[in-house]
């Protein structure tokens, strides 16, 4: 039966109306329960839910008693990150060194290292015509759906996928991770080609190259590249390969493995985890952020002007009139993220031999600028800094990675440290991952079809119960944390 456009369009109106006013809790009742909503207490510390030698964040000291904020510091294994990349005597294969230490504890010796990168070569290849068949078919704008379709796809192609021991979830491990270049790469392509109507090319792996060289020679239409471009993609990978196992994604990887599920199941659920704007896609938001702050700025070494439009930023009147400074502020560190300080002295070298300095520049004063801003309006009392996302974007923009493989980068580097939680939740044979939930709602009794009133949901109905009610503390907490970014 048919039926007529705005029929169909009044009535779901009135389906949507229903699902607010049924799923809407009073916002008091969180706090009545001590609910830690979003597994975070009211000073925004994550809930323990867990345990884990993978790595480790520290952003505090305990000084007689006190916490004393410090430059905040991550550790891989119990190595500082900051000495694996500039300790490493491998210069083109960091990221593969310090997969091999995330998956199995320990820095490797130079014969098990030139073994493992014999390993991943063999493995970066994908099953006959996958590349024609499920990569090309049905392409995507998105590349993380299609990363999750090409993982999923995957299951179909092993012939023991569902088998749990640990031997078999290392193999499939590292084939995934040796794999995900391929397939991110290969699935920008395709899409670039059918949407765009752009060049197809399909190069393969090279295997005494790196990941990093590997990802810069299959995107670019001449396969070229400098040193340093290699470097800093390999340094970012690094930088986003782990961190602290309580991000949302690394959770979700916790959460699935518990159930005894497929490898393939549980890296699908991580991604789709990483696509969200508040985890994996915040530098696609930073990046928006400062093309509308180069686009409102004339003077961009006018510090006053600077502060003018983060002030308005802040107030909810430009951009996306979210009221947030996108890259700013992190759920646990303080003084500094590592990540961004690292990050950030590979992007002044790139934006020289880019010519793109008055840009950093412009990045270095919004950083200073929006900090003191941050704390002023919000009255803070915690220092704020930035996170590894304000210049994230900037660096691959000078890499000149396309905005659609930005969210897939991260996860080309985060799945090595995914497959090690993985691994880790089934060692330890842990119980399955279940929370609780309070029912608040109440217990009613069964009328007839016949007997049934039709509910008249209006927008008063829908407004009233939040409008009035003053907002809770920790919602206020989350607000004043000037960024919705989980653990990254």
């Amino acid at each position: 039966m048919k039926m007529k456009a705005s029929y169909m369009d009044q009535k779901m109106k009135q389906l949507v109306e229903y699902c607010k006013k049924s799923g809407r809790i009073d916002p008091n009742l969180y706090i009545e329960y001590d609910v830690k909503r979003g597994l975070r207490d009211s000073n925004g510390k994550g809930v323990l839910t867990g345990l884990t030698e993978i790595s480790d964040v520290s952003a505090y000291r305990v000084i007689n008693g006190r916490k004393i904020p410090v430059d905040g510091e991550l550790y891989y294994q119990g190595y500082n990150v900051g000495d694996l990349i500039t300790g490493s005597q491998h210069e083109k294969f960091t990221f593969e060194e310090v997969t091999y230490l995330l998956l199995f504890g320990s820095l490797p010796t130079e014969e098990q290292f030139q073994e493992f990168l014999k390993i991943l070569s063999y493995y970066r290849d994908l099953p006959d015509n996958f590349v024609r068949e499920v990569i090309m078919q049905s392409t995507s704008g998105n590349m993380m759906n299609m990363l999750q379709k090409s993982v999923l796809t995957l299951y179909s192609y092993d012939s023991d996928p569902d088998n749990i021991s640990i031997p078999n979830v290392l193999n499939q491990s590292l084939k995934l991770i040796a794999q995900m270049p391929l397939i991110s790469v290969y699935g920008y392509q395709a899409y670039r080609h059918y949407h765009k109507r752009e060049h197809l090319i399909i190069r393969y792996p090279l295997p005494e190259l790196s990941t990093a060289e590997n990802i810069l020679r299959l995107l670019r239409n001449n396969g070229e590249y400098s040193e340093l471009e290699a470097k800093v993609l390999d340094v970012a990978l690094i930088l986003h390969a782990e961190h602290g196992g309580g991000n949302n994604s690394t959770f979700s990887t916790h959460v699935i493995s518990s159930t005894g599920t497929d490898t393939y199941s549980a890296i699908a659920a991580s991604l789709g985890s990483l696509k969200g704007p508040r985890h994996g896609g915040a530098n696609l938001k930073v990046q928006d952020m400062f093309e509308d702050i180069k686009g409102h700025i004339k003077d961009w070494e006018d510090e006053k002007e600077i502060r003018k439009y983060l002030d308005a930023m802040l107030d909810g009147k430009v951009f996306d009139h979210s009221g947030l400074i996108y890259g700013m502020g992190h759920a646990v560190y303080t003084l500094s993220d590592p990540r961004a300080v690292i990050l950030k002295k590979y992007a002044k070298a790139l934006s020289a031999e880019k010519g793109r300095e008055e840009e950093f520049a412009l990045y270095e004063r919004v950083e200073k600028i929006a900090a003191d801003a941050i704390m002023e309006k919000r009255q803070l009392f915690k220092p704020l800094c930035a996170n590894v996302d304000f210049y994230s974007g900037f660096v691959y923009s000078m890499l000149r990675l396309p905005k659609e493989l930005f969210t897939a980068i991260f996860a080309i580097a985060r799945i090595s440290g995914w497959c090690a939680h993985r691994m880790e939740e089934l060692v330890n044979a842990g119980k399955i991952i279940r929370p609780a939930y309070k029912y608040v709602g109440e217990h009613r009794q069964y009328t007839k079809i016949s007997e049934r009133q039709i509910r008249q949901v209006g927008e008063e109905d829908i407004t009233a119960a939040s409008v009035s009610q003053e907002q809770p503390e920790e919602k206020k907490e989350e607000k004043e944390t000037q960024t919705d970014k989980d653990n990254q």
